[in-house]
């Protein structure tokens, strides 16, 4: 019997022990190039990382039956064009809930409580010490959290979040009415209501047509005057940093803070980000900017890398197909 092929495209290196670990039957090779007619037409699957799937790749890939992206996201493949060819995409949606939860609630306490403005401020006093508080800064259960996107990562959040007692609402047309009984918090009926009541906003909602360019003036304008934007969901989740900028310099924004950036790696031209970098005094303890980490510990890229490769095992000797994401 055949044995079955599966192709890394990039970004890990080999021997590939962990996918073996969960595909022993299978034979992995490593992908130097998408434009390797030969060598793209050898795989039955396809792991992915941050390579890009397009039209022209997968008509190369004439034995391919399953694509798995390594992690959650999957705006790179084209869903259509594998569709039309027979081939399955799956996602990996849940080898990082912990971290970018933890992550997510990190941010959000850190400035809540200003600990970053502290931290930095603190630095310079030329009297007292204890004396020296910032404000706004109101209790954490006088505040409002609201969640867009109340999936895995979002449910991780509120779960959390619950226990610092902050009332907590969430905006997710795809939830089935009474989740929010469930989980023991607050639902709101429209993106803008949750905008206008929250004191804190953090996304956790997929990048897609109907999400892409979400966080524009309008979004910031529907926000409540010092509200914090947190955003560990996708950088195309953001039209660009122009309407962030502008919301952090008028005051309608408090604070922000994004794991994820609408280019990456960033033009650090970018006036905000070149502001972020420089340390400006208008910007200290209010953007917070991590690169894309915050789905990562030792133990969750080792998770992804078990539970993609689970995925192509499942369908080749088991016909399960586990997160589809195409038709």
């Amino acid at each position: 019997m055949k044995k079955i092929t599966i192709g890394i495209t990039d970004y890990f290196t080999p021997p590939a022990e962990l996918e073996k670990s969960a595909f022993p039957g299978a034979e992995f090779v490593f992908l130097d190039s998408l434009d390797n007619k030969d060598a793209l037409s050898l795989p039955d699957g396809l792991l992915v990382y941050k390579s890009r799937i397009g039209r022209d790749t997968i008509q190369l890939l004439k034995n391919c039956k399953m694509i798995v992206r390594y992690g959650v996201g999957y705006e790179k493949v084209d869903l259509e064009a594998c569709t039309a060819h027979g081939i399955a995409v799956c996602n990996n949606p849940d080898y990082g809930t912990e971290e970018v939860a933890d992550s997510a609630c990190a941010m959000i306490l850190s400035l809540a409580r200003r600990t970053f403005s502290y931290d930095h401020h603190c630095r310079d006093f030329q009297s007292g010490w204890q004396e020296n508080t910032e404000t706004p800064l109101p209790r954490l259960s006088r505040c409002t959290l609201g969640i867009i996107g109340c999936g895995r990562i979002g449910t991780a959040v509120a779960l959390r979040m619950k226990a610092f007692g902050m009332n907590i609402t969430f905006y997710d047309p795809y939830k089935p009415s009474g989740y929010e009984k469930s989980i023991g918090i607050s639902r709101t009926d429209s993106l803008e209501g949750l905008l206008s009541q929250s004191d804190i906003v953090t996304l956790h909602c997929p990048q897609n047509t109907e999400t892409a360019g979400m966080i524009d003036s309008g979004f910031i304008g529907s926000m409540k005057q010092d509200a914090i934007l947190v955003n560990t969901a996708r950088g195309g989740i953001f039209a660009d940093l122009d309407a962030v900028m502008d919301g952090l310099k008028s005051g309608k924004l408090r604070a922000a803070a994004a794991d994820v950036l609408p280019q990456e790696p960033p033009d650090m031209k970018h006036p905000l980000l070149d502001a972020w970098r420089r340390r400006e005094e208008w910007l200290a303890g209010r953007l917070v900017i991590t690169p894309h980490v915050a789905y990562f510990s030792e133990h969750s890229i080792r998770e992804m890398r078990f539970k993609a490769a689970e995925t192509l095992r499942l369908f080749f000797e088991n016909g399960i197909i586990r997160n589809r994401v195409n038709d």
